[in-house]
Parts: structure tokens; sequence; C-alpha cells
């Protein structure tokens, strides 16, 4: 580059970072366009809109409720990945959806019950109803749903469908072979079907079945069914099933709903807890730029101009796509600058390692980065195979936390290998060229980790045994292996009308303290409606014992009139169907991480140390959970899923150096090798300490200053740190080492 390229690059780079600034800090235009405030936040930071519902049955079933709160999670994601659905008291059903300040423009949407229907294929006349779009893949209606009914078309409504249940189906011999959905017609609906069926299998044709806007199955009819008995086959497997049950029987629910009161509800952690939150952002940012400097010199310096735009593109870019920012979108952003700083380690410690080896600056500066792309890019591709999975078959937080992962990986990788690029060599161009401003690796004597491997084996299996062994130890002590929120086990909802109207701050400082003391609960829920005196406090169940003296706590400190407290059951936020999909995003995205892995570095030992260190960190992390007692909630998801992105990175970086060292030494017995991967894990040491403790300099400032929520979330995540950071450095490479000497090498 030459020198006057170079003094324009870093002219343009001050304003473009600038105008960056200026952006996400205020805007464009009256309403702030790109601003980091118009950003959608969730319930807990912005508040929303609240509203519950009434089953027209004063004691629907259990599976009916159950149904009907599927229904409406799977509706209310459009507006919100964080959006919850919960039952409160037998029959009626809350939804809290943020981001959204106009109830009435939502009520009718999602009070209405599914319209399933049946399709023939073609209409009396021939005519096709609807076709494949060969674009989307999905199949698409050429008439209206009123024109079908007028010809005929729909030969099924969802109340012509009993029951509907996924099951394995069975051939002649008994033989269990494939998914599928098995449906109990009405009797009206057993005629209707067999006449439908009838005409559809001498065409060799097709039903569709449809609900709400889209085909949710089109299956083929291959005989005709007249007893009232059909099963559905062509399933990938049995959540698809199972899924494709579920919502058929939506559609047949005579279940009404009525909107019973909806309101405006304010943010559930308090302007303080937000103002907090962002200053401890800030000065994490501030003490890891000022970190990165004093260690690599002008390529920290690079790198903290690198962090300022990747924060803001990130914030610009979470606001352009429409994401929800809550706990768990912060806990992403925090994950992705941790991952920011980690390439940036990376390449720079290569620099130094090149200068060290005698290169000149300009030789250093294309080598180091060269030689760090590729555990760049596949400690970043491997993250985020793990995100896009979590957003595939994740639903709810899971996916929030997901897209907003990505998004930061996209853009560190950006800024990492292009702007950080741009701006170092812009910077060599000017004249800045002398080697001490870029440092110079000092060459350590290895480090016998492998040596130790026994020692650390042994400690990672007390750890992990621990969990297990806390679980069974509290369960006999309180009965309840895990401490857990109302978000997974439910717990009472107290609406109060004060005298007056409290602000969040004055809530959380005077009315919870109260609540916690009576209530024994140290993770009290308490929500405003807006411009009223009315507070919702959510708390663990109470007994009958319990609830009166709360309401009595409230007449006498607060002047409450009792007749104005109510309180209900409510169900878990969180429901069973949430934590199935978290647990199946999580096995899928370990699996496909392993294949990756196994794939790039072409030694599946590679891939099962690194799938082994994970399981390792979310398993001590856990056992954590267990003995501290943290509440597991909500932030108790997004923290899990924190580990799984952050701890591979490391691992990637040791197992780069490892395949390196092995193409460029001739290994020719154990103890040579193990004298390698212990140089490898050194020579990676400086870089898993670094990113290690620029990533908990976030977190810990979160814990600092945060509230008492956010340092509950804060707290474990800190342990998962540096369990990753201990594992990637103490253990892959020990277990790879084991592997590779016990076992023969897969083909």
């Amino acid at each position: 580059m030459k020198k006057s390229r170079g003094v324009l690059v870093l002219v343009l780079t001050v304003i473009v970072t600038a105008l960056l600034i200026f952006t996400s800090a205020v805007g464009w235009g009256p309403t702030g366009t790109g601003a980091a405030k118009n950003i959608n936040t969730g319930l807990d930071l912005a508040g929303g809109v609240s509203i519950t519902y009434e089953a027209s049955e004063e004691n629907p079933s259990a599976d009916d409720m159950s149904d009907t709160i599927y229904k409406l999670q799977q509706r209310v994601e459009q507006y919100s990945t964080e959006s919850q659905v919960y039952q409160e008291g037998n029959n009626r059903i809350v939804v809290e959806i943020p981001g959204v300040t106009d109830a009435n423009a939502i009520l009718e949407e999602l009070g209405k019950p599914g319209s399933l229907y049946f399709i023939a294929e073609t209409d009396a006349d021939g005519n096709d109803n609807y076709t494949l779009n060969t674009q989307t893949g999905e199949y698409e209606l050429t008439k209206t749903i009123e024109e079908l009914q007028e010809d005929g078309s729909i030969v099924l409504t969802g109340t012509d469908v009993s029951d509907a249940r996924a099951m394995v189906g069975q051939d002649e011999l008994g033989n269990n072979t494939e998914n599928v959905v098995s449906l109990s017609l009405t009797e009206e609906g057993t005629t209707k079907f067999a006449d439908a069926t009838a005409k559809a299998y001498e065409n060799n044709e097709s039903i569709g079945i449809y609900y709400d806007g889209h085909f949710v199955s089109v299956p083929n009819v291959n005989n005709e069914i007249t007893d009232g008995q059909a099963q559905i086959t062509g399933m990938a497997d049995a959540e698809e099933a199972e899924e494709l049950a579920s919502t058929i029987r939506i559609g047949g629910l005579n279940l009404e709903l009525s909107e019973l009161r909806s309101s405006v509800v304010a943010a559930q952690l308090g302007q303080e807890a937000i103002s907090t939150s962002l200053l401890a952002a800030a000065i994490g940012l501030a003490l890891i730029i000022l970190f990165m400097i004093f260690v690599y010199r002008i390529p920290g310096f690079v790198a903290g101009i690198a962090l300022v735009i990747y924060v803001c593109l990130d914030l610009i870019a979470l606001n352009a796509f429409d994401l929800t920012l809550t706990l768990q979108g912060i806990a992403g952003i925090i994950l992705s600058i941790g991952m920011a700083v980690d390439a940036n380690v990376i390449i720079y410690a290569r620099i130094q390692e090149e200068i060290a080896a005698g290169r000149s600056v300009r030789t250093a500066l294309k080598n180091g980065f060269s030689k760090a792309f590729s555990a760049i890019f596949d400690g970043n591709v491997t993250t985020l195979i793990a995100a896009f999975v979590l957003n595939w078959l994740g639903s709810g937080t899971v996916k929030g936390f997901a897209q907003t992962l990505a998004l930061g990986i996209v853009l560190s990788m950006f800024t990492a290998l292009v702007i950080s690029r741009l701006l170092i060599n812009a910077i060599y161009a000017v004249g800045v060229r002398n080697e001490k401003f870029y440092g110079k690796r000092k060459e350590r004597k290895p480090i016998p980790f492998l040596q130790k491997r026994k020692i650390f084996f042994i400690v990672s299996a007390v750890l992990i045994i621990s969990g297990p062994v806390g679980m069974v130890a509290y369960n006999a002590a309180t009965g309840s292996p895990l401490n857990y929120s109302l978000e997974f086990q439910g717990g009472t909802s107290t609406n109060v009308t004060f005298n007056e109207e409290l602000s969040m701050d004055e809530i959380d400082s005077q009315v919870v303290p109260v609540v916690e003391e009576i209530t024994g609960d140290a993770n009290v829920q308490a929500t405003k409606v807006v411009d009223s005196n009315q507070v919702i406090i959510k708390t663990v169940t109470l007994d009958v014992d319990q609830r009166e003296a709360l309401e009595q706590a409230l007449v006498d400190d607060f002047g409450v009139d009792a007749s104005t407290i109510t309180s209900e059951s409510i169900s878990s936020t969180v429901s069973s169907e949430m934590r199935q999909d978290a647990v199946l995003a999580v096995a899928v995205a370990a699996v496909m991480m392993l294949f990756y892995i196994w794939f790039r570095f072409k030694d599946i030992r590679f891939a099962s140390s690194a799938v082994l260190a994970l399981l390792h960190d979310v398993l001590i992390v856990f056992a954590f959970y267990v003995l501290a007692r943290v509440s597991v909630g909500n932030t108790f998801i997004a923290c899990m899923l924190t580990i799984l992105g952050y701890s591979i990175n490391a691992t990637i970086v040791i197992f780069d150096r490892i395949r390196e060292n092995l193409k460029t030494n001739k290994v020719k017995n154990d103890k040579e090798l193990e004298t390698l991967v212990n140089a490898s894990i050194t020579q990676t040491l400086t870089r898993s300490i670094y990113t290690s403790l620029t990533t908990f300099i976030s977190i810990f400032m979160l814990f600092l200053l945060g509230v008492s929520s956010i340092r509950e979330f804060a707290l474990p995540l800190m342990v998962g740190i540096v369990c990753g950071g201990y594992s990637s450095v103490c253990l892959t490479g020990a277990m790879w080492y084991v592997m590779k000497t016990k076992i023969k090498k897969a083909k």
C-alpha cells in the first residue's frame, strides 16, 4: 500500500467511525433512524403488552389448554421471539409481547381459533386447487378459502377431526417402520373423508392440510379410507410428527377465547438496570481497548478501533433486522465481542511470532493474517453452525439468542479480517514501520501440560460428579434438586393496586424487598401497568398462609386496599415444548460441530475432543447452578448457550496449532508427540489467557454494576468463561493425545 493510499484509508476510517458512532448513539432524522434507542427490546428491558384471555368453558381440559398455548406461542413469534405465553388459574391464558403498545391491534388475531382445512388437489372440473412453488418449495393455493368452500373442494375442517396423535407406524408383520400421524375422525367426518379419499385415490391425487394460512402437510392418498382412521406418513422424525399432530388438534378445538383484560406493562428490570448495564458495557469495552493497546501496541490500537466499529455496526444491524434485545441477546453480544477480540488476538500474536522469527514487519503483517485465518475461520464457522441450528430448531429466547449471536459472528469476522487488516497496513504505509511498535513474542519453554493430565482429568471428574450428587442431596433436603424460578416451574401472580402510581425504581427498592422477605423468593418479578397504580408481582408458588401474609404486609406497609389484591396460579413461561426444542437444538448443534471439525481437521479425534470439552464445560456450570443454588430460569438457557458458543474457539486455536506443527515436524514416537502438543498449547497460551480475560472483564463489569437479576445472570457466565479457558488449555490437547496414542486412527 502506498503512503497516499494509507493516509486516505486512515482519514476515511476516522470519518466512517464518527458516522457510525453518531448513527448508533443519536440516529438520523426526527425519529433517530439507526439509533440504539430504537432497537426492539424485550419485556425485561422495555415492557410491552400483556393480554389475558379466558376460555369460554369454565373447566377446559388440560390438553385443550396446552394446545391453545402452543397455538398462541406459534403465532406471537411473528411479533417477537421473546414473547411469553403461559396459563393463569384454571381457564386463563396470558400473552406477553415485548415492543408493542397497541393491544387492540393484535387482540382479534391472537384470539381466533385455528382454521384447519383438508383440501382436495383438484376441484370437480379438474382444476388445481393448489400448486407447488418450485422457487420456495412450498405449496400455494390457487383460490381463496371462500372459493374453495363454494366449489366443494374443502373436504374436511378441523371440527371433523376428533383426535390426532403422533406414533410409530407398523407394517403387516408388526415391525416398527416410520413416524406417522394417526387421525381419528368424527362420524360426519368419516363419511366425508371416505368420499374424498376414494376420489383422490382413483385420480392418484393428494389432500392438502392447510392451517393458519399455509400448508402443513400435503400427503398422497394411497387407498380409500372408510373407517374414520387415517395415517399421514412421510414424517422425517418423531418431533415433526408430534408437531403436525398438535397442529391438527389445535385446528379442531372448540375452545373459544375472549379477552378478559389487556394492558401495557413497563420494563421488568427498570431504568436503573438498563443504565447500569450500558455503563458496565461501556467501561468493559474501554478496559478491553486499553488492555489491547498495552499488550499489542499499534495492533492493539487498531483492534480498539475495529471493536468500536464492530459494536456500532452490531447495534445498527440489530435495528435494521428488527431483532429483539433481551438479557439473552446481551449475552450474545458479549460473546461476539469476545470473539471479535479473539480474532484480533490470534492475528497479532501471529505477527509478533513472525517478528521474533526474524521476518520484517511487512512480511510479519502479511504472514500473521495468513496463518491466523484458518483458526479464525474454523472457530467462527463452528460457532455459526451452532447459532444456525439453535435458530432452526429452537423457539422463544433460544431463537432470539441465536439470531443475535449469528449477526455478531459475521460482523466480528468482517471487522477482524477486513477492517483490522486495512487499518494496520495503512498505518505501516504512512511510516510506522519499526518493530518496537508491533512487539516481539518471546519464545517460551513448553509447559508440561500433558504430564499433569491425570490430575486435570480427576479434578474435572470430581467437579462434574458434584452436580448430580448435589441434586440428590438438595432434593432430599428441600424437595427440589435445582433452584427453579417461576419461568421453569410456574408460581403465583399477585395483582396489587397501590394508592399512587409507583415507578419501577420505587417498586424495586420498596415493594420487592417486602415480597422477598415474606415469600422467601429471591427472584421476584415485578412489573407495573403503564398509566395506572397497578403492579403485577410474580413469585414462586405461594400457599394460602403465604398469600394471606403477603396481602397483610401490603396493607400494613403501603396502605393498599385489601379488596384490590388478587392472586392466581400461573404456569411456567418456558413451556415443555420450548425446553425440548432447546435440548434438541443443542444436541443437533453439537453433532454438526463434531462433523465440521472432523471434516476440517481430517481426524475425528480432534472433533471428539472438542465436543467432549464443550460437554465438560456445560456440566461444570450446571454443577455450579446446583451447588450455588443460582436461580434456573430463562437466563439459565442463555448462559448454557453462551458457553456452547464460546468454549469451542480456544479449542479450535490449539488444534489448529497442533495441526500446523504436525505438518512441519516429523513425530517418531509418543514422547515426541507429547512434546509437540505441549509446545502447541504453550504457543497459544497467551491467546487463550488474553481472550478469556477480555471476555471476563465485560461480564465482570455487568456483575459489578448490574442489578441483582443481572448479577445472577453474570455470575455463572463468569464461571463458564473460566471453565472454558481451563478445558481448552488443560483437557482438549490431553484428550486428543490419549485418543491418538491409544485408539487407532478412524478411516
